[in-house]
């Protein structure tokens, strides 16, 4: 789903700011009051199940039947607590495991530690975020806010190879009160020489109209070490991916080095400054670009056409949002509440759907 279905969501979360400040003519509908993402402290219970998909590849989903590579996208506002109820549909044991957010032992996901799921149990995972504030001894700690992940940790070897490699990740976004919220987030991650887990040379194009404020999410799986770069477009190298105003010291980049397990994310203006086009996004190792690391940013003009633009074969669009939000491979436009948080499917092919609470936004993977 777009900005304009985030009505039918309830979401957990927000994003940031542009980095560059000049806008094309067709980008000016970008330059209104942005929403933000609200103070957490709400606790909020989703149902999330590990399946086997019909290609042999496995993925999670917030329904039977409906698991995606990359998983559901999860959002939530510093303060949130999240349990997550767990089902494993496959003939082995798997697990959830998250980076960057706070849990108990018994949710750590691991089979070392016995908080695996056996083929049909079920399990709750609790995560927690907190605010930033000082230690009783005056240091800082950090809050939960960032680009995060989650992925099996069982499958294949005590460190979940097997299923990472097969599909069994997907992203989380912890967003900060104040956080600027995007229009649609899209999720990318590089697994090993795959993007998405998909064949060589066709990696998943994500859409947008010129002016959209577009999220995306950067994971990095695998065996290697890769840079993305996207075309036409920069962030800043920072936890939001964006600047807080012209004295901001974070550097403004259009490629960055991610290794294994490696995450972060940022938010454009669609086409600012350059207008509409199929704008490439890849590995800039050479070698793994050659080698099909590769998708397409697709910016449409206000009436829908691309310049240049000429699919040389098929591909699934990533068109939908409404997550706060997400795309997904195996999704539907609808929505709908769970627990007090909202699921939405989408046709977005490159992910699944996505779970998030708070005021509003729309996103994909």
């Amino acid at each position: 789903m777009d900005r304009r279905g985030f009505n039918r969501r309830v979401l957990l979360g927000g994003a940031a700011v542009a980095t560059s400040l000049s806008l094309a003519p067709e980008a000016a509908r970008a330059a209104g009051p942005v929403r933000t993402a609200p103070a957490g402290g709400e606790v909020r219970r989703i149902r999330l199940y590990a399946e086997k998909l019909p290609d042999g590849q496995l993925g999670y989903g917030f329904e039977k039947g409906r698991a995606t590579v990359p998983g559901p996208l999860i959002e939530l506002n510093e303060g949130d607590t999240l349990h997550v109820e767990f089902e494993n549909t496959l003939d082995t044991a798997v697990s959830l495991h998250v980076h960057g957010l706070d849990y108990e032992i018994t949710s750590d996901g691991t089979k070392l530690n016995k908080s695996d799921v056996e083929p049909g149990g079920t399990r709750v995972y609790t995560w927690r975020t907190h605010l930033s504030g000082r230690r009783a001894d005056g240091t800082w700690r950090a809050g939960s806010a960032g680009y995060w992940h989650y992925h099996d940790h069982v499958v294949g070897t005590e460190h979940g190879t097997g299923g990472i490699r097969k599909g069994l990740y997907g992203a989380v976004i912890v967003r900060r009160k104040g956080d600027v919220l995007p229009d649609r987030t899209h999720t990318v991650v590089f697994n090993d020489m795959t993007i998405n887990n998909r064949p060589a040379h066709s990696g998943p194009d994500f859409e947008a109209t010129v002016g959209d404020r577009v999220e995306f999410v950067m994971i990095t799986h695998g065996e290697y070490y890769h840079t993305f770069h996207l075309h036409g477009h920069r962030w800043a190298d920072n936890r939001t991916g964006t600047l807080t105003g012209p004295d901001d010291p974070s550097q403004v980049v259009d490629n960055k080095i991610v290794g294994p397990a490696d995450s972060f994310g940022f938010q454009v203006i669609a086409g600012e400054g350059v207008g509409a086009g199929a704008w490439m996004y890849h590995c800039h190792v050479q070698s793994h670009s050659d080698m099909g690391m590769v998708g397409l940013f697709l910016v449409k003009k206000p009436d829908g056409t691309i310049p240049g633009y000429e699919p040389h074969h098929p591909r699934t669009a990533h068109v939908t949002g409404g997550d706060g939000g997400s795309d997904g491979a195996a999704g539907s436009d609808g929505a709908e509440k769970v627990d007090g948080a909202a699921v939405a499917g989408s046709a977005d092919g490159s992910g699944g759907e996505s779970v998030a609470g708070g005021t509003g936004g729309s996103h994909h993977h």
